[in-house]
């Protein structure tokens, strides 16, 4: 889920509208020798999520479920730095673990809480209409990216075009979720 003034803490998926599955997680590397992965963490409740017997879905660099739909179990999971070594079940070696080098890990929606009040999840902003203070349209969110210093969402603007727009508190005023609008209030040269 993210928040206007927050990192990206759960459930990024690259398709539009509400997807079944969640990205939970992104595989960054291999680690050590027995299989073991160093995971990215997407959610909000990672020890929940990658809890000894909990399963995923293989996702796509994409966020979409892998063909073949595989299937992983967790056997143990620790911290590490920023994200978690996760040790899967079908994961024996350093060569099956380096295999899921930079892809994501899935979970079924209904597996997860639901967003609270002032959050959303993360692929529900795609296709959103982006409004300015005065009701004018910027334009449809087309994509949204997750860079080191936060969200960014790639708007598509009506006259053709893109501008990249924080998902922060000093440009995002609010996300109404129901009438699926992010209006904006963006500092002065930002739409140049």
């Amino acid at each position: 889920m993210a928040k206007p003034n927050d990192a990206p803490a759960s459930g990024a998926s690259a398709a539009g509208g509400a997807p079944d599955l969640i990205a939970v997680g992104r595989v960054r590397r291999a680690h050590g020798i027995r299989g073991e992965v160093v995971v990215e963490v997407l959610t909000d409740a990672p020890g929940a999520v990658f809890a000894p017997g909990r399963r995923v879905f293989a996702g796509t660099e994409r966020g979409t479920r892998a063909p073949g739909g595989a299937e992983l179990h967790v056997k143990r999971s620790a911290t590490f730095k920023d994200g978690l070594i996760v040790g899967f079940a079908e994961l024996q070696d350093r060569n099956a673990a380096e295999s899921w080098r930079d892809r994501l890990l899935l979970v079924p929606a209904d597996e997860l809480e639901p967003p609270g009040e002032h959050e959303i999840y993360i692929h529900d902003l795609v296709g959103m209409e982006v409004v300015l203070p005065t009701g004018e349209t910027v334009g449809v969110v087309g994509e949204v990216f997750e860079l080191p210093q936060g969200l960014m969402l790639d708007v598509e603007r009506a006259g053709g075009g893109t501008v990249m727009i924080p998902f922060h508190e000093s440009a995002v005023a609010f996300v109404d979720r129901s009438k699926r609008i992010v209006h904006i209030d963006p500092p002065a040269g930002l739409l140049d």
